[in-house]
């Protein structure tokens, strides 16, 4: 029978990929597409991509797939040519990580999900035969330098770090609730050229849909997203319009598309753009701190989180039994 989950420990997980002998790739793609059985389909990919080693973490449901992955390197093309072989995925764009690390995944978790990219929206609120047009780097480039309007269809921690000069960044803190934002915010905006963009396009596609369902009459979308627009603005060697890092959702937390720090350290408030969890085991809030506060605060968002940080193990095991952390975001 099939291994249908994944069997390893963290620490046992690490410790297989510190020896591993070759690099790795790291991989995104999506694609909207209507799957009859995501769950028969679940167990499929977990099995065919589990033999080759492909580790990452990836979402299905009846709208399509979600997947970022890391895939050993001499294995890349053998990969490729299996996703070309289903009618469900064949011929979908791969996007390539801007940096590669050691490490981005270290485990294979394939969901079934209600969405691959949650909305909050009633059925009927978006067409996704009616998006935006998408745009390269060059058009998107040339469209900036005309006026039009550009919005990050991004989380504002994602936005924070790393952004599109002069764009509208919301507030929001998920997905549902930064499309009603935008719909607000530009209300007034709905005959201007509209210009959207985000981490690989995903989100964008759902955005774009829901814009026009909603009156606004030029909407455009940066085509791969920031990933694709990085590679494409250094191939065609054009000005990167994307100032600081793109945040990415796996071991990395970000990439850097230029050398523009635009965060702000959460407990000093000196420039600085690193992510990382609170090192409180009742914490582990998403907050960016500097290095001289990290190893001040001992990797803590706070004077209480650091006292808990630092207590022995021991004791830390016992302060956290029977609670749990209660993830959250920090902003500076």
């Amino acid at each position: 029978m099939p291994q249908l989950a994944n069997k390893l420990n963290r620490e046992q997980a690490l410790k297989k990929l510190a020896a591993e002998t070759f690099s790795r790739q790291t991989i995104s793609f999506y694609r909207y597409v209507h799957i009859e059985n995501p769950g028969e389909l679940r167990d499929q990919l977990f099995t065919a991509w589990g033999e080759l080693g492909v580790l990452g973490r990836v979402y299905l449901s009846q709208e399509g797939i979600n997947a970022q992955i890391s895939v050993p390197q001499p294995e890349v093309d053998h990969f490729r040519k299996l996703i070309d072989t289903s009618p469900l995925f064949m011929g979908v764009e791969f996007k390539y990580a801007i940096e590669e690390p050691a490490t981005s995944f270290w485990k294979l978790i394939i969901k079934v999900r209600k969405q691959i990219v949650a909305d909050d929206l009633d059925p009927g609120s978006y067409d996704l035969a009616n998006i935006g047009t998408h745009l390269n780097a060059t058009e998107f480039n040339q469209a900036i330098d005309q006026g039009a309007l550009v919005v990050d269809m991004r989380n504002k921690y994602e936005s924070d770090i790393g952004r599109f000069e002069n764009a509208v960044t919301p507030s929001s803190q998920t997905f549902g609730d930064e499309l009603q934002e935008v719909i607000k915010l530009l209300d007034d905006k709905k005959n201007e050229k509209v210009l959207l963009y985000c981490t690989g396009g995903i989100r964008c596609e759902k955005a774009s849909a829901f814009l026009k369902h909603n009156g606004f009459n030029d909407v455009s979308q940066l085509y791969g997203g920031i990933i694709n627009y990085k590679h494409e603005v250094e191939a065609a060697g054009l000005e990167s319009k994307f100032k600081g890092k793109n945040f990415v959702f796996d071991g990395r937390m970000a990439e850097a598309v230029t050398p523009d720090v635009l965060g702000k350290c959460f407990n000093c408030k000196s420039p600085a753009d690193t992510y990382d969890n609170c090192s409180s085991d009742l914490c582990h809030a998403l907050f960016i701190q500097c290095t001289n506060c990290k190893k001040s605060m001992l990797g803590a968002c706070s004077a209480d989180c650091r006292a808990i940080a630092a207590l022995p193990l021991e004791e830390r095991k016992v302060v956290r039994k029977g609670r749990k952390a209660k993830f959250k975001i920090l902003s500076s």
